[in-house]
């Protein structure tokens, strides 16, 4: 095909904070490169991005070598240059993690040394130094990660796109993909209003939809989303936290437990919790959507999990229906709160990839097929790292690109129709 045959030289599906990191970062690496965005919501950031707790995560979690540590190290730095840069509300708050039981102390001591090969400025605390910091909190030991901070992830997604259009691309909203005809030139994608986009290449970032999306072209992911709803309350008495409390995680989840964040807005959330979502976009119990619950049903990797993990489920279950064993759970850290203090706060839902397996993809998964990038799975702290993220992911397309005949936006240039 010739050059105007092409809607556009890349397109993206999903308006989240990765899809449109990546389209920013096209238009920044090579400038005049003809970009148009996909999102089936009215505006950006209406899923993960925008439901989750706003938090700049450091990386200490994460193992030495995984594209989680390497790109949350890395986009933590950068996301507080970005906020700083445009004027977005963010805060370098640090945040501790509190071992309660002498049985996380271990793997408290395993976070301390994770950290320091991060370079991560990490600072052991005794139970009087945990009361210097949050007074409230009670816990045998912790330590302070000093990077840690919070932002505003959905007003950091606008500026993404205003970037985009600044530069010449395209975002069109209310545009559900139903279709992707994957050809020898690039990919014809139809949306739910009968457009139809054609371009050299499609990068898939449909976040609780990229199997599907990955299916539609085609292409067998391997893994299949398996949503989980995170269910938060909101804090009445915000003075009882200072900044940022997180319990020891299980390495054995890929879910880092109930924590208490102090976000951009002054607001305390506490939460979140992480129980199965009956539909990829099931904030709450009642939202069950047959034909999403049925596709992870039929995934032999869902019973697994479920095999596997059944106690941890329950618990997690059984906060979800009882705001007293919620609360109970909140009490290890914060021994004064009751249940009068927390106010149900809007949940988000995590886009999972379960492999066939039953094991939980515990790093960010990116795969390539022919004309086709795919981010399939994205989840925390895919939002503090969604500059690096978007920059491999270009990278990744631009280099398809050339292999259909496209040539440096300096040599030819234009905008997406």
């Amino acid at each position: 095909m010739t050059h105007a045959a092409y809607d556009c030289d890349v397109l993206v599906i999903g308006g989240g904070i990765v899809g449109l990191s990546t389209a920013y970062a096209l238009t920044r690496t090579a400038p005049g490169t003809r970009v148009t965005v996909l999102e089936k919501e009215s505006g950006p950031a209406r899923h993960q991005t925008g439901r989750n707790s706003g938090v700049i995560h450091s990386g200490i979690y994460y193992p030495p070598g995984s594209l989680k540590a390497r790109y949350a190290v890395r986009g933590a730095a950068e996301m507080v240059e970005f906020c700083a840069e445009h004027g977005i509300a963010h805060a370098v708050t640090g945040k501790l993690i509190v071992a309660t039981e002498r049985s996380e102390l271990p793997r408290l001591h395993a976070l301390v040394q994770r950290g320091r090969q991060h370079g991560l400025p990490v600072r052991e605390l005794g139970p009087a130094q945990i009361a210097a910091y949050e007074p409230d909190v009670r816990g045998l030991a912790a330590i302070r990660v000093g990077t840690t901070g919070v932002c505003d992830f959905p007003a950091v997604a606008a500026r993404f796109a205003t970037e985009v259009v600044a530069a010449g691309g395209v975002i069109r909203h209310g545009s559900e993909v139903v279709s992707v005809d994957r050809r020898p030139w690039g990919v014809a994608v139809r949306t739910a209003d009968g457009a139809v986009v054609r371009a050299r290449v499609l990068v898939n970032c449909a976040g609780l939809h990229c199997d599907r999306v990955a299916r539609l072209a085609g292409d067998e992911p391997g893994m299949r989303i398996v949503p989980f709803r995170g269910e938060y309350y909101e804090l009445t008495r915000p003075e009882l936290v200072r900044g940022l409390v997180y319990p020891v995680p299980d390495p054995a989840f890929p879910f880092l437990g109930v924590h208490l964040t102090r976000g951009h807005d002054g607001g305390v959330h506490v939460g979140p919790n992480a129980v199965p979502a009956l539909a990829r976009e099931g904030y709450a119990w009642p939202v069950v959507r047959p034909r999403e619950l049925a596709d992870a049903l039929t995934w032999p990797g869902t019973w697994r999990i479920a095999r596997r993990h059944w106690r941890y489920g329950a618990g997690e279950v059984r906060r979800s229906l009882s705001k007293h064993a919620f609360t109970a759970a909140v009490r290890r850290l914060l021994p004064d709160v009751t249940e009068a203090d927390l106010r149900p706060a809007p949940a988000g839902v995590r886009a999972q990839a379960v492999l066939r397996d039953g094991t939980l993809v515990d790093d960010f998964l990116i795969r390539e097929a022919p004309h086709t990038v795919h981010v399939l799975n994205a989840p925390s702290p895919a939002a503090t790292a969604s500059l690096p993220i978007g920059r491999e992911v270009a990278r990744r397309a631009l280099l398809q690109a050339r292999e259909t005949g496209w040539k440096p936006p300096a040599v030819e240039s234009g905008h997406c129709v």
